[in-house]
């Protein structure tokens, strides 16, 4: 394929990726759906009468929304009936949108834009699929020999998050202050925290019609409900976790905030991409099991940039890594009859890779704080200090074209307190 909008082939947004997301520019301040191509914007409500096929002619209003919630809950053979119009509408043999008098009214060029929250977050769930993060962090408060907690490979396990302080990148947060235990056996102490960290991860967005409540997700066709994905930032306050997380998890310590990329990748521009699912023992329970291939090969990177404009690539992992798959992640969810809705938030948990070069969090590069991460600028860090940008990164490789999230990214900001 080749759009007659112009790119380099180390690219992003090539015409087989055609990402959706929600922009404003200073001209329109109105939030309204884009699709990424190349360096420029497709601005669809500007385009909507463009999507004639038979099941989008009558639903053209869902791409004249601020959000993507209503196109989300067409289903998937809309999602692809609007793929396929738009690598045509974009296909350089089409003229439609290359008259300059059209041309200059319907694409946007994305250094002007101001990007949104893609979708209208009603709930948001963060899991805990990665096998190799879950052993280091076992490793690291209960010992190599029970690393694992008994139902790890048995289940998802997960936490339900906050979906109010779920912001887009280039959104700054300020350090949490909570409680903290400095001192075992000490008295607690209350104050900004002191161990902020990152944590690698990539969400997926609900899709379909919302579901009832009482029915559940079938997990041979859970991919089905899996509109796209998007990189994501777990901001964690480790010493906050560590004193609150006993019964009942992780609370405040995450409830601060949570960065996603501008851009929902959909599951059509990932297929190739899929790789052999990781192999599971023991084998789970029936209402988890299936055979098709739902694992994808997803280069992830991290870097940290320093106020004083320094980057440093601390970590590089991939998607390929998580033990438990989307398609089990959202039966498990439902299997209760838990309803879900168009635009849920589904993140997979920190991802680590095998090697300490591809560890997924500040708790694990540093290794509980014993081994300090150096920067190109000189410092090191333990945990992430007031300043610090995080950037995360996803791409795929294929034949001579590339697939990017865009940026995941956010910087720490002192707290708002000073106790």
């Amino acid at each position: 394929m080749k759009s007659f909008i112009e790119y380099s082939a180390d690219c992003g947004f090539p015409i087989q990726n055609l990402p959706y997301g929600v922009f404003s520019t200073a001209k329109n301040p109105d939030k309204r759906i884009g699709v990424a191509i190349g360096d420029q914007i497709l601005d669809l409500s500007a385009t909507a009468h463009l999507f004639t096929g038979p099941l989008l002619a009558k639903k053209q209003d869902v791409f004249r929304r601020d959000c993507l919630n209503d196109f989300m809950s067409l289903g998937r053979p809309s999602w692809r009936e609007a793929r396929e119009t738009l690598q045509n509408l974009l296909a350089a043999e089409n003229k439609t949108l290359q008259q300059p008098e059209i041309k200059s009214k319907v694409f946007v060029p994305q250094a002007e834009a101001t990007m949104h929250l893609p979708a209208k977050i009603g709930d948001y769930t963060d899991f805990y699929s990665s096998i190799h993060h879950a052993t280091n962090v076992g490793m690291m408060f209960r010992g190599k020999d029970n690393a694992l907690m008994p139902n790890w490979k048995h289940l998802p396990v997960g936490y339900h998050g906050r979906a109010s302080s779920v912001v887009v990148s280039g959104t700054a947060l300020h350090r949490p202050r909570g409680q903290t235990l400095p001192v075992e056996g000490a008295a607690p102490h209350f104050g900004p925290s002191k161990s902020m960290d990152f944590e690698l991860e990539v969400a997926f967005f609900v899709g379909g019609p919302p579901t009832h409540l009482g029915d559940a997700i079938d997990v041979k066709n859970a991919h089905e409900y899996i509109f796209g994905f998007v990189t994501m930032n777990d901001w964690s306050a480790r010493d906050i976790q560590k004193w609150e997380y006993v019964p009942l998890g992780p609370f405040l310590a995450k409830n601060f905030g949570t960065t996603i990329s501008p851009w929902v990748v959909t599951v059509e521009a990932l297929e190739p991409f899929k790789v052999p699912n990781m192999v599971q023992d023991p084998e789970p329970f029936d209402y988890l099991r299936h055979k098709n291939p739902f694992n994808f090969d997803i280069n992830l990177e991290v870097d940290i940039k320093t106020e004083n404009g320094t980057v440093t690539t601390i970590t590089r992992s991939n998607y390929k890594y998580l033990y438990w798959t989307a398609q089990q992640q959202l039966a498990h969810h439902t299997v209760t009859g838990c309803n879900v809705n168009p635009g849920d938030l589904m993140a997979s948990g920190t991802i680590s890779g095998e090697t300490p070069d591809s560890y997924g969090s500040m708790l694990e590069l540093c290794w509980k704080g014993t081994k300090p991460v150096s920067l190109n600028d000189g410092s090191q860090r333990k945990f992430l200090q007031d300043g610090d940008e995080v950037i995360i990164r996803g791409f795929c490789i294929g034949d001579k074209y590339k697939i990017s999230f865009g940026d995941c990214a956010g910087k720490l900001m002192p707290s708002k307190y000073k106790n």
